[in-house]
């Protein structure tokens, strides 16, 4: 039962007019606060002049956004550029040394934008990994990874090894710790799967070749070594057919995003109004909702746009990269929520999988997420937030796996088989609505701050009870409703050859 049951259509169609008429409420709530506040104090260092043809300020608060798509889009496109023009000059005339091009060219950009002392220090950490990994001892490798990890966190390490960076522009702080943070995770994934190898051991040049692709570099995602290995050594670079039609479209997909996201900067300043607490205490509780939903959707986009821009180009290297993290408006359950697959994959195979086995031991999974969790907080920065945030998500994670096992029993179970799919999958809906508001508080926690997912919980379940918690709740499980469907159609697509 679940994925398989079909709803009427006109049920369907209620819940999707339903979402639809929601989301332009919400919206103008919303649009009305930005317009009316536009001159605000408060507002004055992040809502600056847009662009000239609209004549309205700009939401500029996302620091990342702001670097990648205005401030410095012209070093990294530069950057980029280089990259896949030596790139396709190396698979073109010599593919089977495309791996080692690819290498050279990311270490002399890292050299040039960072500094010889800042390539000095990464290659450190890698030398000290390659090392621990000949012994092939699992849990040593792992140590000295988190370890070397824990340095680029707590100080004085982190100060200590800052220096290593020369000269002082705006982007070397975001440079520093995105360029040792994924040096670290990718080396600790090369001794991992080193540990895993029966014959031998890898070279230390395949390690700096999977380190040094700048793509993936300072940013990210990361794909784990063993995928990695496979895909860069590949000798066969024929594409499939209408796979360049693809890419193209894919990045004029971005282009276009990217122009439509900014529009809505001039209109709705959903970054800016969060940090104004006073200004929250008097909105309405619409506006409040809306605002706690679309930072999560912007995060998602911002996401997806950001590693589509670097899949785009890695997909040109004919690699595979991990795909973009899920849309928030797609997620009801705790199992699937992360924003950057790449972490997430990461995670999941090198300690979340590795610990949990089948996931469906209480104990296990217990122990397993902990771990994940741990690892998360390392890889985030240990502070208040991340801790409050890992916390409430671990708990998410498990007591799903408790109320299945809870409701796998008697009588329960006896009552899901004897009505239908229809209403099974209604009542299922009904428990995954309030999941639902549960990973939207506790991820606005993270993206904004403590104060105001406090504001946002307050005011949907205490001050705006009843009126605001029960509409709110029924969007919600229409638009879980509506998600239900879309992956059952998903389901049907799939499982498509064996109805034939």
């Amino acid at each position: 039962m679940g994925i398989k049951a079909a709803l009427p259509k006109y049920e369907i169609y209620f819940y999707n007019t339903v979402l639809c008429l929601a989301m332009f409420w919400a919206a103008s709530w919303v649009l009305e606060v930005s317009s009316s506040n536009v001159n605000r104090k408060s507002f004055k260092t992040s809502v600056k002049p847009g662009w000239y043809y609209f004549g309205r300020r700009m939401d500029t608060a996302d620091y990342e956004w702001m670097m990648w798509f205005s401030t410095f889009r012209e070093h990294i496109l530069f950057a980029l550029s280089g990259h896949v023009l030596f790139a396709k000059i190396c698979s073109m005339l010599a593919p089977q040394y495309r791996s080692l091009v690819y290498m050279a060219y990311g270490l002399l950009a890292v050299w040039t934008s960072m500094g010889w002392t800042y390539v000095t220090l990464i290659l450190s950490h890698c030398i000290l990994l390659y090392s621990i990994s000949l012994v092939k001892i699992r849990w040593l490798c792992f140590a000295t990874g988190l370890c070397t990890l824990a340095t680029f966190k707590c100080e004085p390490f982190v100060s200590w090894q800052a220096e290593f960076v020369e000269g002082d522009f705006e982007l070397r702080k975001v440079l520093f710790y995105g360029g040792c943070g994924f040096t670290t995770m990718r080396c600790i994934s090369f001794a991992l799967e080193n540990c895993e190898r029966k014959d031998g051991n890898y070279n230390i040049l395949e390690l700096l070749k999977y380190n040094f692709y700048l793509p993936f570099f300072y940013f990210g995602p990361i794909m784990t070594f063993d995928k990695f290995y496979v895909q860069v050594n590949r000798s066969d670079l024929t594409r499939k057919e209408r796979e360049m039609w693809n890419i193209g479209l894919q990045g004029a997909i971005h282009l276009a995003v990217v122009v439509v996201v900014d529009v809505l900067f001039h209109f709705m300043y959903i970054l800016t109004i969060p940090s104004d607490l006073k200004l929250l205490r008097h909105v309405s509780d619409w506006a409040l909702v809306g605002l706690a939903y679309f930072n999560l959707v912007y995060d998602w986009v911002k996401a997806a746009v950001m590693f589509g821009v670097i899949n785009t180009v890695s997909r040109l290297d004919h690699l595979d990269p991990p795909r973009p993290p899920k849309c928030i408006t797609m997620l009801y359950v705790f199992a699937e929520t992360h924003f950057d697959r790449g972490i997430n994959d990461w995670l999941c195979k090198y300690v979340y999988d590795h610990l949990g086995g089948k996931h469906d031991n209480v104990v296990q999974e217990l122990v397993a997420s902990l771990c994940t969790f741990g690892v998360t907080i390392l890889w985030l920065g240990p502070c208040e937030v991340v801790l409050i945030w890992a916390f409430f998500n671990c708990f998410g994670l498990n007591f799903e796996l408790w109320m299945a096992k809870f409701f796998s029993l008697e009588p329960f179970s006896s009552f899901e088989v004897s009505i239908s799919e229809a209403t099974s999958r209604r009542i299922r809906a009904i428990f995954n609505t309030f999941n639902f508001w549960s990973i939207v508080l506790y991820n606005i926690l993270a993206l904004n701050s403590l104060d105001f997912a406090k504001l946002v919980a307050k005011r949907l379940l205490l001050k705006g009870f009843p009126i605001t918690t029960v509409v709110a709740m029924f969007v919600t499980y229409c638009l879980v409703q509506v998600i239900k469907e879309r992956e059952r159609k998903q389901w049907m697509l799939k499982e498509k050859p064996h109805f034939l």
